[in-house]
Formats: structure tokens, C-alpha cells, sequence
């Protein structure tokens, strides 16, 4: 009688077997789930202008959702301060702080391994500017500041603006000070900037009006955080697309040279905040298409951006777009392609980073214009090289 449990219990135990059999089987089988993509990181640097509230960033980052960049951190060891609407405020934005100052007390090298930014967003030097500190000593931080960031990450994408305008009642010398920062930006960056870490500057400061854009001469109100959004998000998208992996992704960047110097008007009226965009003819010789977008407008300019396709079977080495600006437009400023103009016509050639597009892959440059917006809109021709 005793042995009848022992040989109940055997009896079950030999039939569990196949199904822990099946069980390890199909664990040993079953292909583990797909990673999630891990997104840019973005650090937004500098003063009050980008962090006290720094607005501009909610209105960047709820853009770059609505026009599928999903897979982005805004990061920073510093928190949100409102804005009025979600969006992900992590930022580096220091009220008071000099970039000189940031660079001499080696404070970039906590916050960067804190946050192992991919690409930066640097609006700096404003309280340098304030202070009366040398344009080339600014410079100089600015180069330990991207040595910095290099350090931490070689493949940084930095974006550098030329800093909004100032006019601020205790310091009538600040405006000519920003002058002469700005107009000594391009040139540094066209010597800092790499292939594997470009430095791409964003002209903040054409068009953008103190006594239209700020509350105080220096800080941006509702209608300079749009601007500022609206300068910084094309040459970020491209950044984005850059540090994007994978055979779908737009094969953008930042260039190896700083873009065209734009000329520097300081009461250009602000630009209408909701751009309505136009999209104009596409041409397909050779494998490409291309279509032309307002991204935005004001009296006397716009910002216009080209999307490059490849709908061809076949890889294409690099691109050549042209479209025609009839009513006396001229381009002044232009990113992520070398942009030309001989009268009438304007020349768009890939940049040495986005030329060779794969099939269904695109990608795309932007431009400032003076002039009314053309209407209709250009017949945009594409050639593949």
C-alpha cells in the first residue's frame, strides 16, 4: 500500500515532461521582441533666452511631433518652466551665465555626461555680448565649449546660432556688440566644423526685431519664440536625420562648411506664425523628384525648403535641383545644400553628406529669400549625378 502514492506520483511526473519539453522548446525558439529605436538626444545650451522659460523649445519640439520626428529626448539637467503646453523641457539653459564663463570653470563636461547629448542647440553669448567681453574671446569659448562636446561624443552635430539682437535700455552699445559677434560666426564655424562632428549655424538674428520680438530688448515675447522655432527647426530636422539610423532614414546633416552669410536687417518685421505650406511641380529626370515648401514668410522674405527624392530602383551618387525666382527673390541664406543664384535661376547641389540617396530615401535643404513668396509656386527640377 505504501508504494501506490510513490507510483501515483511517477506516473505524473512522466506526463508533465513533453509539456516542459514543449515549453523549453519554444522558448529556446521564440525570437526575442524588436528593440525600440533609441532617440536623438537634443540639448538645447545657453542663457535665460533659451531656459527662462525658453519657449521657443516647447513650440520646436511640439513641431518636430507633429511632423513625425517622435523619436527625439530634449535633454538637460535642468526642468521645464512652463510654457503654457506639453512638451519635453529638459534643457541647459542657464539665466546669467556667460559662455566664457562656462568654458573657463569647465562646467559643460558634468552636464554633457549627465545627458550624452547626440546633437546641441547653442543660443550663447548674450551676457558675454552685455558684459563687453571681446568678440574672439567669445569665439575661443565657443571652440573649448565644441572640444568639450566632441570629447564626450565625436559624432556631436552642433548647432550655433548668430544671437537674436539686443537693445536694452542700460546698454545702447549692446546692438553693435551682437553685430559684431554674429558677423564673426560663419567664419569660425567654416574652421571648427568636421565630417563627423559638423557645426551648422543658424542665422537667429536676420529679421528678428527687438521692438517687435522681445519684452525687454533682449528677451524673446510670443512672437520671437516662434521665429526662433521656426530658424531652428530646419537645420534640426536635417540633424536629426543625420544621427537617425537605419535604410529609410533622409541621409541628412550638417554640412562641412558653414552656410552663405545672410545680410543682417534689424527691424525686419516678425513672420507670420502659421506658414501655410505650398508645395509646387516636381520634375523626375534621372531618378529624383523634388518639392518645393514654404516653411514661412514676413514683409519682405520667406523661408523656403526643397525635399529631394529618390524614386528611382536604384541608388543615386548625389543631386542637382534648379527652380526659378522671376520677381527680383534672392536667396541670402541657405543650409544643407550649396546653393547658388545667376539671375533668375537658383542652383541647389548636395552637400558632401546627403548626396547619395538610396531608393525611397530623401532628404532636404532650406533657404532664406528677400522678396515676396512666388505665386504659383516654381516648377522644381531634380537631376540625378
Amino acid at each position: 500500500m505504501s508504494r501506490n502514492p510513490l507510483r501515483a506520483a511517477l506516473t505524473a511526473l512522466a506526463a508533465l515532461l513533453p509539456v516542459l519539453a514543449l515549453g523549453l522548446a519554444l522558448t529556446a525558439t521564440t525570437p526575442p521582441a524588436a528593440a525600440a529605436a533609441t532617440p536623438v538626444r537634443v540639448m538645447p545650451l545657453g542663457d535665460s533666452i533659451t531656459g527662462s522659460p525658453g519657449c521657443w523649445r516647447a513650440l520646436l519640439w511640439n513641431r518636430l511631433q507633429s511632423t513625425g520626428h517622435t523619436d527625439v529626448d530634449f535633454v538637460g539637467t535642468l526642468g521645464p518652466q512652463g510654457c503654457g503646453v506639453p512638451y519635453d523641457g529638459d534643457n541647459e539653459g542657464h539665466g546669467g551665465y556667460l559662455a566664457t564663463n562656462v568654458a573657463n570653470q569647465n562646467l559643460l563636461p558634468g552636464w554633457l555626461a549627465a545627458t550624452r547629448p547626440d546633437v546641441v542647440l547653442m543660443h550663447f553669448g548674450t551676457n558675454d555680448v552685455w558684459s563687453n567681453i571681446a568678440p574672439a574671446t567669445i569665439l575661443a569659448a565657443y571652440s573649448k565649449l565644441v572640444d568639450q562636446m566632441r570629447a564626450a561624443n565625436p559624432a556631436t552635430t552642433v548647432l550655433v546660432a548668430k544671437i537674436i539682437p539686443m537693445n536694452p535700455a542700460s546698454c545702447p552699445e549692446c546692438g553693435q556688440r551682437t553685430v559684431a559677434l554674429n558677423a564673426l560666426i560663419d567664419g569660425w564655424a567654416a574652421g571648427k566644423t568636421t565630417a563627423a562632428s559638423p557645426i551648422v549655424v543658424v542665422d537667429q538674428w536676420t529679421g528678428f526685431s527687438t521692438a517687435t520680438d522681445t519684452y525687454d530688448g533682449v528677451h524673446p515675447n510670443a512672437a520671437g519664440d516662434q521665429k526662433m522655432s521656426d530658424r531652428w527647426y530646419p537645420a534640426l530636422a536635417a540633424a536629426l536625420g543625420r544621427n537617425t539610423p537605419g535604410p529609410t532614414t533622409s541621409p541628412t546633416g550638417g554640412p562641412t562648411s558653414s552656410p552663405t552669410v545672410s545680410p543682417s536687417p534689424t527691424t525686419s518685421p516678425s513672420p507670420t506664425t502659421s506658414p501655410s505650406p505650398t508645395t509646387g511641380p516636381t520634375s523626375v529626370p534621372g531618378g529624383c523628384t523634388a518639392t518645393w515648401r514654404i516653411a514661412g514668410q514676413w514683409p519682405g522674405g520667406f523661408q523656403g525648403e526643397v525635399t529631394v527624392r529618390n524614386d528611382g530602383a536604384a541608388p543615386i551618387a548625389g543631386w542637382t535641383v534648379r527652380f526659378p525666382l522671376t520677381a527680383g527673390q534672392r536667396i541670402s541664406q541657405a543650409w544643407s545644400a550649396d546653393v547658388t543664384q545667376s539671375g533668375t535661376t537658383v542652383t541647389g547641389r548636395n552637400a558632401s553628406w546627403n548626396g547619395a540617396l538610396a531608393p525611397a530615401a530623401q532628404t532636404t535643404f532650406g533657404f532664406l529669400a528677400d522678396g515676396a513668396v512666388p505665386s504659383p509656386a516654381p516648377a522644381v527640377i531634380c537631376a540625378a549625378n
